[in-house]
């Protein structure tokens, strides 16, 4: 399915399913979103601990509302709990199959996304495992002059944020060193269409999900 299509249909699930109680239907996107990353044969590892962070937070809404709200309402916890199950796994079965620059790619020339705020995502994804590496050096370089950094500490981020701002500063400069233009036409080095069977899976995932929604309680 075209990027972009997975990204729209992932919303337009999530933004239903927030405002709908339907315990039996969240049930059914959670296997259905699972079943799609077990076919993209996704690591079973990344699979687990995905679910087993998740259950944290579950496990905490699930506590407040079945037990200390005065409602006491369990039904509604079990709703909340599988809500933001199904935020998980929905939001998985996008991120976890797809790839990042051919997402960003498809929002360009499907979604006629700004191009400036395509090559900001594009940074941004680049400057993540940028920032990670620099972290781990800050955290060598403090411990050569003695200092200890830990995990938790202000001054390890805040030079690492100050690494990355100078990082992209460099960045903007080699763009408008090398000719870039906002409105400039540019050719793209991938052409992402968008197919019938796109428009087809969708609408059709969608339909399906009405009529569960509307069958179960």
């Amino acid at each position: 399915m075209n990027p972009s299509f997975k990204l729209i249909l992932a919303l337009v699930i999530s933004l239903e399913i927030t405002f709908t109680n339907h315990l039996g239907g969240n049930l059914i996107i959670i296997a259905a979103a699972l079943t799609y990353l077990i076919i993209k044969r996704v690591a079973w590892k990344k699979l687990c601990r995905l679910l087993l962070i998740t259950l944290i937070p579950a496990a905490a809404l699930f506590m407040t509302i079945g037990y200390f709200s005065p409602e006491r309402d369990l039904f509604f916890a079990w709703v909340l709990v599988s809500r933001l199950y199904c935020y998980v796994s929905v939001g998985a079965a996008v991120t976890l199959t797809t790839n990042k620059l051919s997402l960003i790619r498809s929002l360009e020339q499907n979604c006629h996304l700004p191009c400036k705020f395509a090559y900001g995502f594009l940074a941004a994804l680049n400057l993540i495992p940028r920032i990670k590496q620099n972290v781990v050096t800050i955290r060598v370089a403090a411990q050569m002059r003695g200092v200890t950094l830990h995990w938790w500490s202000p001054t390890l981020y805040f030079k690492a944020i100050l690494s990355a701002i100078a990082w992209s500063d460099q960045l903007a400069q080699a763009m408008e060193t090398h000719g870039f233009k906002e409105d400039a036409p540019r050719s793209a080095a991938q052409v992402i269409g968008v197919e019938k069977r796109d428009w087809l899976t969708m609408l059709l995932i969608l339909l399906i999900i009405q009529i569960v929604i509307i069958a179960l309680p």
